[in-house]
């Protein structure tokens, strides 16, 4: 990966403790034109307000480019949704234009590039800039202005040209922030590490509301949204957060989704609370378009979804293939109104639909792209990055009953079956998952024969499930190696040619904003061998 220079350290001092960035790029863009309607002595904003609350990211690099991503917004929570964040385009109902820089330097005195972007209205001021035709393997800086306002400086990315050498890589990965449970002390602690590149594995946000216990920072609404106006509210509460904000620029993401972005434990175009399947559509689609307003992917919503699995290839190193777990599942097994919605338990004898093999956690179309991506790897290392645990956790008795928990990849069996088949004919392939508010290291197995590793992240603050309970997990599975649910934190994975080493860091205290860090477990993966070593 690339490594800046000047070095990433003095980025972090040149911009400050409050990193912000915005940037775009000219290619494609010449039909902003005509909505170009501002120069920086003019304030296009009602009061003279600050339009970059939200600050900025970037995100899906490849090897000539990135998306860069702002939202204009001078009143982030604000009830109004037809024109969000108070924001009123002077001259074109498409939206507003703003000015953009990208440079080579962290002091923006070298400027590569310039011009205008738009921020859509129809997508509540959000600026999605696909960037391209830069050099590959290197860091650049960027901002936006607007008026007489100008973002802080942001930093991304392009990486080493697929199949080229690259020697190292440095991952995060992170995974359940609740904004009611805790600061997000973990993600300055993540920036602070200076990782290539975060993988953002799924409940960024929580649509949920705290009823029955005390919180430490209440949901702006104090309401689940189910509306576009709702999940936008939300989202901009979580990117107000100070520190999730300095990630975000400092870092590029690649992000995924779980199942808090919409609604807990939904599979596909089920709702666990059995919503109407029409209503719920409305209210799925909602929550993926305000996923798009705020994050830095390339693909825009459609009529029926967001289509968000990609990957990446770095070098000849590491291909990463972010997957979709929760669009395209097939309905949890035996759903069973009122009272087996969502995940629950489920045994094959009065559940045969739980071994059907035409169920699907991916979705076909999305299990023949990773085959594809898989069996075309030049990488030395393949990453499949995804939402939910996949090692099996089920029981079997002497009559050979399965019992399983439906939502995770023990509720599809053949289409893990399917997926490990693939990754015996992989190289290196390490499986990094998220949603359960652990740690965990897992052996994957098919027939009894461990074929690849896979790492659980912590959360960044939701609560962990009962330590007893993992405790019996690994007791009666021998392929599961270490498992804790009472630490919060990330994980960071660095592959550094031969080996890949994966921490797992702690944060003290989730309820002190000035947590410290430490390091709970460490692992070691060697070129060409199956299972991790702890050291």
């Amino acid at each position: 990966m690339p490594r800046s220079t000047p070095s990433r350290r003095q980025f972090l001092v040149a911009t400050g403790a409050t990193l912000a960035g915005i940037a775009v790029s000219s290619s494609g863009f010449a039909n902003f034109a005509p909505y170009y309607a501002h120069r920086r002595s003019r304030d296009p904003l009602p009061g003279n307000a600050d339009p970059f609350t939200l600050g900025i990211a970037s995100g899906s690099p490849t090897s000539n480019g990135f998306v860069l991503w702002t939202r204009l917004a001078p009143d982030p929570l604000a009830q109004d949704d037809a024109t969000p964040g108070g924001i009123v385009s002077r001259h074109h109902a498409a939206g507003i234009a703003l000015d953009y820089e990208i440079a080579i330097d962290p002091a923006m005195r070298h400027v590569l590039r310039q011009g205008t972007a738009l921020a859509e209205a129809e997508h509540a001021y959000s600026v999605h800039l696909p960037v391209d035709g830069l050099a590959s393997d290197r860091p650049y800086w960027y901002r936006f202005h607007l008026g007489p306002h100008s973002s802080p400086i942001g930093r991304a990315v392009t990486l080493p040209r697929a199949g080229r050498p690259a020697a190292r890589l440095r991952l995060g990965l992170t995974s359940c922030a609740n904004y009611e449970r805790g600061y997000f002390s973990a993600y300055r602690h993540l920036t602070a590490e200076q990782p290539d590149l975060v993988l953002m594995l799924g409940d960024y946000i929580y649509e949920q509301v705290e009823r029955h216990r005390p919180v430490l920072r209440r949901h702006s609404d104090n309401a689940v949204p189910t509306t576009l106006g709702g999940y936008r509210r939300r989202y901009a509460q979580y990117r107000l957060d100070p520190d999730l904000q300095n990630l975000h620029a400092a870092v590029p993401t690649l992000v995924t989704w779980d199942d808090h972005e919409v609604e807990n434990d939904y599979a596909g175009d089920w709702s666990e609370r059995f919503t109407p399947p029409e209503q719920f559509a409305q209210q799925r689609q909602a929550a993926y378009r305000a996923f798009y307003e705020h994050m830095p992917v390339r693909n825009r919503p459609h009529a029926t979804g967001l289509d968000i699995y990609d990957s990446v290839t770095i070098g000849d190193l590491a291909r990463i293939s972010l997957l979709d777990g929760r669009q395209y599942r097939s309905r949890g097994a035996c759903y069973a109104a009122p009272n087996q919605g969502g995940g629950h338990q489920v045994d094959s004898l009065t559940c045969p639909e739980l071994l059907d093999p035409s169920r699907s956690i991916l979705g076909w179309d999305q299990e023949r792209w990773l085959g594809g991506n898989l069996a075309t790897s030049p990488a030395r290392w393949n990453i499949v990055a995804q939402n939910v645990i996949m090692a099996v956790l089920d029981s079997h008795d002497i009559e050979g009953k399965v019992t399983a928990w439906t939502d995770a990849w023990d509720g599809y069996p053949a289409a893990r079956r399917r997926l490990l088949e693939q990754l015996t004919r992989t190289r290196n392939p390490v499986v990094f998952s998220g949603d359960i508010h652990s740690f965990w290291n897992n052996d994957l197995t098919l027939d009894g024969r461990a074929i690849a590793s896979e790492f659980v992240t912590s959360s960044i603050t939701s609560d962990g499930p009962p330590q007893a309970h993992l405790q019996s997990m690994m007791d009666a599975h021998s392929h599961v190696h270490f498992a804790e649910s009472r630490q919060r934190g990330y994980s960071l994975a660095e592959i550094d040619g031969g080996t890949l080493t994966t921490h797992f860091r702690t944060i003290s205290n989730v309820t002190d904003p000035k947590a410290s860090l430490t390091t709970l477990r460490r692992f070691v993966i060697e070129d060409g061998r199956v299972g991790a070593v702890a050291v």
